[in-house]
C-alpha cells in the first residue's frame, strides 16, 4: 500500500495588508495532491482567514505558473538559459543608453514585493542601471495619504497606533474604505468596538457591508470628501468641542482653518456633498465630544485628484479634537497591496532613497552613498510617478523598461493609452510568475516566486514588520527577485554591489541604509521577528521594543507640532455633464485581489466571480431602460466597456460602481482618467463622469 506523503507550509498570505498567518498541508495519497488550510495566531489577524487567503495556494500551484525565462522569438516565446536571460537584457539596455542616455530605461516595481526586494529593486536602478526613472504601483495605493500624514506629522506610517486599541475608541470615522470586503480579518474589531459602545460612521457613497454595520452612513456624492471634512470641522469649532490646549501646544495652522471654516456656510457643504445636513451635525458632535476617537482613510478618499488635501482636512477633523497620540485616537490609512507600507519606504518610489530618505536632500543622498560604496554625484536625481512614466513610455523618451511584479495595461487609469505606449517600447522585460497582460507584449518573461517560495520581510498595515520564510522551492528554473536583480547587475558589471546570497544579506544592509532615517529598522533582525512575531518601526535599536503608538509627546517635524493647513472645497478635475451625466467609482469585490492575476488562477474564487459588473440605481436604470442582469456599455471620454449590469438600491442614483479585477472589454481603467493629484500624482480613479446605455439585443 502506497504511504500518503505529507509536507506542512508556515506561511501568511499574499494579498492585503494585513499578513495574515496560515498552515498549509499537502497530502498526496495514491497520486492525488489534498490541501488543507488552517489560519495561525498572530497580532494582527488574531488568527483569521479570509477566503482570499484560504485559497491563495491555489495561484501559488497551478499549472500555469512560469518556471522558465521566456523570450519572443518570431512572435512566439521561446525557453531560453538565464545565461542568455541576462545577456539580452545587458546588450539591449546598454545599446538603449547609449544611444539615448541612462534615463531612456524605466523600472517599475509593485507594493505586493518584500522589503528587500523593493531596496534591492531601487538600488538596482539606480546604481546597476544609473536611471532616474523608477516608481511602482503603490503610486496609485498610498501616495495621497503618505503625502498628507508627511505634510502634517512628518511621518507617514499606515497606523499611528495598534489596531488593539480601534476596540477601545468611542467614536470610529472609517472614510472610503470597505474594510468587509477589502480587509475583512479585521471586522472582529470593529464589531467588538461597536459592543463596547463605539459610534461607527462610515463615508461611502454605497452602502457596502462596512457601512451595514455603521451607526450612521454618510452617502456622500463621489470626490466631495475635503468639503465634508470641512462640513465637520464646522460643526466641531462652531459646538465648541476643539481641543485648545492641544492646538496650542501641538499643532500650528489652526487660526487659518478656523479662519476658514467661519466662511463657510454649512448649507453649501450640504449642496456639495448631498449629505444632509443633520447628519453631518451628527457626524461632527458625536466625533468632537467622544473621549476618544480614529479616522481611518482608504481609497476612496485618496484616489482623487484632490485626495492628498481630502486626507489633511480628515486629518484636521483629529488634530482639532486632539485625538492622536493617545489610546484609542489616530489616524489609520486602511493600506491595500501586501507591502503597501514597507514598498513605499525603501527606494522604489521616484522620489525616495531607503529609510523613507529624499533623494533630493544633499545629506540623505550622502548616506546612501555611503552605504552602497557610490559617489553621491553618481546617484541619479528624482523621477516621475507611475502613470507619468507611462506618458514617457508612449512618448518614447523610455524606451526600455525592466517591470517586477505590477501590470500596469490593467492598474493605470486610461489603460488605452497605457498598452499604446507599452507596445511602443524597444525591449519590454517582465519578472513575473504567471502571464499578466503586460507579461504577454514583453520581449522577455523572467520567472519568479510566489509567496510560499519566497523569503522576505512585509510591513502590514500597522507598521508591523513580519518575516515570510520560504516553505518549499521553486518550481523549475524559477528565482526569487533579488536573484534576478543581482543576476542582472552581474551582467552588467555592477555585481560587486549585489553580492548577496540570501534574502536576510539585504535586510541586514536595509538596516544599515535605514539608520537615522524616518522609517528606521535597524534595531530589527530576523532573529528579532522570529522570536517576536513581528516588530513596529521606527526600532532605532536591538533593544528598543518598537514604537507601536506614535506621537505621544511630540511630532517629527522642526518644531514638533503637526501642521494644520485650511483646505478649500474642491470639486473632482472632471464632472459630469450632458454627454457623460453619472459619477463612475471603482473598488473591490471580496473575491478577487488588484488585477487579478492571481486571483483568477484561483479555481474557487474564480467560481465566485467570473465577470465584471456594474452597479447602478434601479430608478437609474428604469429612466436609461436597463435591465438586471443585461449586457450594457459603459463610456467615459476616453473609452468604453461592456459588462452585466447588477440593480441595487445601495448605491447612489447619480453614481455607477465597478470592480477594477477584470481587464479586456471589462477593465474598468479604460474609462477612468489620467487627471492626477499634484501633490503625490495619484490618479483620480474614484472620480471620473461616465455614460451608460443597454447593448442592443442581436437580431
Amino acid at each position: 500500500m502506497e504511504t500518503a506523503i505529507k509536507t506542512v507550509m508556515e506561511t501568511q498570505c499574499p494579498f492585503c495588508s494585513v499578513q495574515c498567518k496560515m498552515t498549509i498541508t499537502e497530502q498526496i495519497e495514491q497520486g492525488v495532491k489534498k490541501y488543507e488550510v488552517a489560519p495561525k495566531q498572530n497580532a494582527a489577524s488574531e488568527g483569521r482567514l479570509c477566503i482570499k487567503g484560504m485559497n491563495a495556494y491555489q495561484h501559488a500551484l497551478t499549472g500555469e505558473r512560469i518556471s522558465e525565462p521566456l523570450m519572443k522569438k518570431n512572435g512566439e516565446f521561446v525557453p531560453v538559459s538565464w545565461k542568455e536571460a541576462y545577456s539580452r537584457i545587458a546588450e539591449q539596455f546598454t545599446v538603449l543608453q547609449n544611444e539615448y542616455g541612462r534615463d531612456t530605461i524605466g523600472v517599475y516595481g509593485g507594493g505586493s514585493l518584500t522589503n528587500e526586494t523593493s531596496y534591492a529593486l531601487g538600488k538596482f536602478a539606480r546604481v546597476a542601471l544609473q536611471t532616474k526613472y523608477i516608481d511602482y504601483n503603490g503610486r496609485f495605493c498610498m501616495s495621497a495619504a503618505a503625502a498628507a500624514g508627511n505634510k502634517a506629522f512628518g511621518l507617514d506610517r499606515g497606523l499611528t497606533n495598534p489596531l488593539a486599541e480601534v476596540r477601545e475608541s468611542e467614536c470610529l470615522i472609517l472614510a472610503g474604505t470597505n474594510i468587509a470586503e477589502c480587509q475583512p480579518t479585521l471586522m472582529p474589531y470593529f464589531r467588538d468596538a461597536k459592543e463596547n459602545g463605539a459610534f461607527i460612521i462610515v463615508v461611502d457613497p454605497r452602502s457596502t457591508a462596512t457601512a451595514e454595520m455603521a451607526d450612521l452612513h454618510l452617502r456622500i456624492k463621489p470626490g466631495t470628501d475635503a468639503a465634508l471634512a470641512n462640513g465637520l470641522l464646522k460643526v466641531i469649532i462652531d459646538g465648541g468641542y476643539s481641543d485648545e490646549d492641544f492646538l496650542e501646544k501641538r499643532t500650528t495652522g489652526f487660526d487659518d482653518v478656523r479662519e476658514h471654516i467661519d466662511s463657510i456656510k454649512l448649507e453649501e457643504i450640504v449642496a456639495l456633498t448631498g449629505v444632509s445636513q443633520e447628519d453631518i451635525e451628527e457626524a461632527g458632535s458625536r466625533f468632537g465630544q467622544a473621549a476618544s476617537g480614529m479616522v481611518l482613510t482608504a481609497r476612496g478618499v485618496e484616489q482623487q485628484t484632490d485626495g492628498s488635501m481630502a486626507v489633511r482636512n480628515f486629518i484636521n477633523v483629529l488634530l482639532a479634537t486632539g485625538k492622536i497620540g493617545k489610546p484609542g485616537s489616530g489616524y489609520g490609512a486602511v493600506t491595500g497591496q501586501a507591502n503597501g507600507q514597507g514598498g513605499r519606504e525603501h527606494g522604489q518610489k521616484a522620489d525616495q532613497l531607503p529609510g523613507y530618505r529624499s533623494i533630493e536632500n544633499d545629506e540623505h543622498r550622502a548616506y546612501i552613498a555611503k552605504v552602497w560604496g557610490i559617489e553621491p554625484e553618481s546617484l541619479p536625481g528624482q523621477g516621475v510617478s507611475a502613470y507619468e512614466m507611462m506618458e514617457k513610455v508612449h512618448a518614447q523618451e523610455i524606451r526600455g523598461l525592466f517591470l517586477m511584479g505590477s501590470n500596469p495595461i490593467v492598474s493605470n487609469p486610461n489603460a488605452n493609452f497605457v498598452e499604446e505606449g507599452l507596445k511602443k517600447l524597444d525591449f519590454l522585460v517582465v519578472a513575473d510568475m504567471l502571464f499578466s497582460e503586460t507579461a504577454q507584449l514583453a520581449d522577455l518573461i523572467l520567472p519568479t516566486t510566489a509567496y510560499l517560495e519566497n523569503t522576505g520581510t512585509l510591513t502590514n498595515l500597522e507598521g508591523r514588520v513580519l518575516l515570510r520564510e520560504a516553505a518549499r522551492k521553486a518550481p523549475g528554473l524559477a528565482k526569487q527577485d533579488w536573484e534576478i536583480l543581482s543576476g542582472i547587475a552581474v551582467t552588467l558589471g555592477k555585481g560587486a554591489y549585489f553580492s548577496y546570497s540570501c534574502a536576510e544579506d539585504i535586510f541586514e544592509e536595509l538596516r544599515v541604509a535605514s539608520k537615522g532615517g524616518i522609517a528606521d529598522y535597524y534595531g530589527i533582525t530576523y532573529d528579532r521577528l522570529r522570536r517576536e512575531e513581528g516588530v513596529y518601526w521606527p526600532c532605532p535599536s536591538e533593544d528598543h521594543p518598537g514604537e507601536a503608538r506614535l506621537f505621544q509627546a511630540s511630532f517629527p517635524r522642526p518644531d514638533g507640532r503637526a501642521e494644520m493647513i485650511a483646505v478649500p472645497n474642491q470639486f473632482p478635475k472632471e464632472r459630469p455633464d450632458d454627454g457623460y451625466p453619472l459619477y463612475l467609482t471603482t473598488g473591490r469585490v471580496l473575491g478577487h485581489y488588484l488585477t487579478g492575476v492571481q486571483t483568477h488562477k484561483s479555481p474557487t474564487l474564480e467560481a465566485r466571480q467570473f465577470e465584471s459588473f456594474v452597479e447602478i440605481h434601479p430608478k437609474t436604470a428604469r429612466r436609461l431602460s436597463i435591465k438586471d442582469d443585461s449586457l450594457v456599455r459603459v463610456r467615459s471620454r476616453r473609452g468604453e466597456v461592456i459588462v452585466r449590469s447588477k440593480l441595487t438600491a445601495s448605491i447612489r442614483e447619480d453614481t455607477l460602481f465597478m470592480p477594477m479585477h477584470w481587464n479586456g472589454i471589462q477593465n474598468v481603467n479604460k474609462l477612468t482618467s489620467e487627471a492626477l493629484d499634484p501633490a503625490c500624482k495619484m490618479p483620480g480613479f474614484k472620480v471620473c463622469a461616465a455614460a451608460i446605455a443597454p447593448v442592443p439585443a442581436l437580431i
